[in-house]
């Protein structure tokens, strides 16, 4: 603050009155404006606590360089020196940031009053960027030219530097865990020349902070109640371009859970009753997750009873000379909160609308954390958000509160490549466009398009998730294919057909839809040498009919799945006119189980039957496993076949089973490489009886494939590459042993 010496003080205060405010200096800024920030007006005193608050308010405008108090006579002079205002601003040298990036972050812009402390603080905000992209040795110059009309242009002069990569990782006071296993457990990590996709192995300081919460989570979950981060130091090499990391910590010893109890204040609540729900059990190792998983699944069962508001905590008793937790899960009443508002905010694309109706809450209802979490479990599922936050902050009053909804979007449309191989195909390629939010409003749209030796599709589908805004999904499909089938069945077959289709959620988990089929089949080019039960069905059907699909799914995720279950139930019925009359059941069941952390476990069945009505079945409306289902089968490989001409002619019945554990690959490598083994099950069998003669081989035995195989996420779309090997087959059965897999996204 600049203020008038003594001297001057005493000649501007010796007394009188002011008689009249003069402005002298401005060149862009109006008198009157200048006088409007003062404390005084003519006729007050020359009051020195007045006039003081009148220099600090000019100040605090940030318009002027200087500003001074004068006086001449009874004459008060105010002379400023107006900051410049900036015409332009420029960044040079900057490669790695973009103009606009940069431009978005600092807080000086075109025809805004300049400041030298604005200039510093802008200078420190570049350079907090490129430290956070890992820069740590780039440097910012500003540059200012003056120019005339009081104007400056800024230019800030960058050299970004080379990225500042973490050497190496260290860890200080751990006994019980290996460096190499806490590294995997932080989510900062050592550079290395296959790191060229991530910037997990650049120094950023947030990153190491959200680093101590990763490694003080590990040990609670392990059992390490004491555990804590002393410290944790990041040295800068002596030649500045990479950093050491040390983790300095203090583990502690290793604790059990004693006793386990359950105490409520609910009326006409017994406590007992939940037993069945804790997940800790005396005796075993202290889980600090397992706590808290306890904890959701009482508020989630004490909820189902009817209690809205539910409030558990653990009081938790610590025995350091047993090494013990005694833990009592204290079941209160909660404060009755009601919902006040839900904002949403980060959805610059996705209509509000889209995601709030896939909310289990809506303003005026009591707030439900059970509901709140499956809320945002359902927003995640869409698949339109990389990232969903959903918390609740007070409201404008005691019982309110606010539920703040924060997404991050992410790319929903899907150039989908894929590849394959098998022992007798040889490739298949496929393309497909698919747009999951069009417009914004949630709507499904898809093209594909598929060409391989043997087979070619062009399909289109469309769906509208809340089709008169209401909670039924309706959509159309329409396909063109022709199936190759030369090789398994001595035919080729044209489809030309369409569906509607419509869909709703009974519960939560549970969903039905219902579909109207209409198709025409047309069997042509059967070869000379096929079977007779194939070339007695050569020629156009028509097919007319309607199917129900009821399923159960309780997964956490629809495209990782680690934990819960699905189910389904498929009845077809054809025969609403056109040439064909069946009847055909299918069923599929899945079971998914992290066995601990990021190791999955999955058991998956199906089955499936078709009894023809008033006529024979058709080879194309039988059931041909293989190609994946099993694995380690051609597709048409497992099922009854014509010895004589070695013609896949379809199963009546079928079964499928696998039994696939999933993990993460322990590969020097930071990528997200997951690996897996699995076992695959399943058989065809059985052909309608009929007088065409047919030198069937079927078996209904099972065929049994082990495996192995591998998936990467990576920066270009999911790679999947598969294994498969079958140990017990029929002779008469064609295997393949390979297959692989790859997609894009834009």
């Amino acid at each position: 603050m600049v203020t008038p010496d003594t001297g001057f003080a005493q000649s501007i205060l010796s007394g009188g009155r002011i008689e009249a405010i003069r402005v002298e200096g401005t060149q862009r800024i109006e008198a009157a404006t200048v006088r409007s920030y003062m404390r005084v007006n003519p006729g007050d005193p020359f009051d020195p606590v007045r006039l003081d608050d009148s220099l600090k308010n000019l100040f605090s405008t940030g318009l002027f360089a200087d500003v001074r108090l004068e006086r001449e006579g009874n004459t008060l002079i105010v002379v400023v020196s107006e900051n410049p205002i900036v015409n332009r601003i420029a960044f040079e040298g900057n490669q790695r940031i973009d103009d606009d990036t940069l431009a978005q972050e600092i807080e000086l812009r075109p025809r805004v009053v300049f400041t030298r402390t604005k200039v510093q603080s802008d200078t420190n905000r570049v350079l907090e960027i490129y430290r956070r992209s890992g820069r740590f040795a780039a440097t910012v110059e500003p540059k200012v030219i003056q120019l005339e009309q009081n104007r400056v242009d800024l230019a800030f002069e960058i050299n970004e530097g080379p990225l500042t990569s973490i050497r190496s990782i260290n860890f200080i006071g751990n006994r019980e865990f290996s460096d190499s296993t806490l590294r995997d457990e932080v989510t900062t990590s050592e550079a290395s020349f296959w790191n060229f996709f991530t910037t997990s192995d650049t120094y950023d300081p947030d990153r190491l902070t959200f680093d101590r919460e990763m490694l003080r989570r590990f040990y609670l979950n392990e059992g390490y109640a004491d555990f804590r981060v002393a410290s944790v130091v990041a040295e800068l090499t002596p030649d500045q371009q990479d950093f050491i990391v040390t983790f300095t910590v203090e583990e502690g010893p290793r604790y059990r859970f004693g006793r386990i109890g359950l105490e409520t204040g609910l009326r006409n609540l017994d406590p007992e009753t939940l037993r069945s729900e804790v997940t800790t059990e005396e005796g075993d190792w202290y889980d600090a997750s397992e706590v808290e998983k306890t904890i959701e699944v009482l508020t989630d069962a004490v909820g189902d009873l009817g209690y809205a508001f539910v409030d558990i905590r653990p009081r938790v008793q610590r025995d350091r000379e047993n090494l013990t937790i005694d833990i009592v899960y204290d079941i209160q009443e909660g404060p009755k909160v009601f919902v006040e508002r839900i904002d949403i905010e980060g959805n610059t694309r996705t209509l509000d609308r889209v995601i709030r109706r896939e909310f289990r809450l809506v303003e005026g209802d009591a707030f439900n954390t059970s509901k709140l979490r499956r809320s945002r479990q359902r927003v995640q599922n869409l698949g339109f958000f990389k990232t969903v936050t959903v918390e609740n902050e007070p409201g404008s009053a005691p019982d309110r509160t606010v539920v703040k909804v924060a997404v991050e979007e992410q790319s929903t449309g899907d150039v989908t490549f894929g590849a394959g191989f098998s022992s007798s195909d040889g490739p298949i390629g496929n393309i497909g466009i698919r747009e999951r939010n069009l417009l914004g409003r949630g709507q499904d749209l898809r093209l594909g398009f598929t060409l391989a030796g043997e087979a070619t599709e062009l399909d289109f589908s469309f769906t509208e998730p809340y089709f008169l805004d209401r909670n039924l999904a309706a959509g159309i499909d329409l396909y063109r294919t022709t199936d190759d089938r030369t090789d398994e069945s001595g035919y080729e077959e044209e489809r030309l057909g369409g569906s509607l289709r419509a869909g709703f959620n009974i519960t939560d988990e549970l969903r039905n839809v219902v579909r109207y089929t209409l198709e025409n089949r047309d069997i042509t080019d059967v070869h000379s040498a096929a079977s007779l039960l194939v070339r007695s069905e050569e020629g156009e059907t028509l097919r007319s009919g309607i199917s129900n699909e009821l399923t159960y799914d309780t997964r956490d995720s629809r495209f990782d799945p680690r934990e819960g279950i699905i189910s389904s139930l498929r009845t077809e019925f054809f025969g609403l006119g056109g040439d064909a009359s069946f009847i055909r059941a299918s069923a599929t069941a899945g079971y998914y189980y992290t066995v601990f952390e990021d190791y999955t476990l999955s058991v998956r069945g199906s089955g499936g039957t078709i009894y023809g009505v008033g006529e024979d079945t058709r080879i194309s409306d039988r059931f041909f496993k293989g190609g994946g289902a099993p694995r380690g089968f051609e597709y048409g490989g497992v099922g009854p076949r014509d010895a004589n001409t070695n013609d896949s002619l379809g199963g009546k019945n079928f079964y499928t089973g696998t039994v696939e554990a999933s993990f993460p690959l322990a590969l020097p490598f930071d990528l997200d490489i997951r690996g897996r083994l699995f076992t695959d099950v399943g058989a065809a069998w059985d052909i309608d009886d009929n007088s065409i003669p047919v030198n069937l081989q079927d078996s209904s035995s099972p065929r049994v494939t082990v495996g192995t195989g591998i998936s990467w996420n990576s920066p270009f779309g999911p790679v999947v590459v598969d294994l498969g090997v079958a140990v017990i087959k029929e002779d008469f059965d064609e295997t393949e042993l390979f297959s692989f897999s790859f997609g894009t996204q834009f």
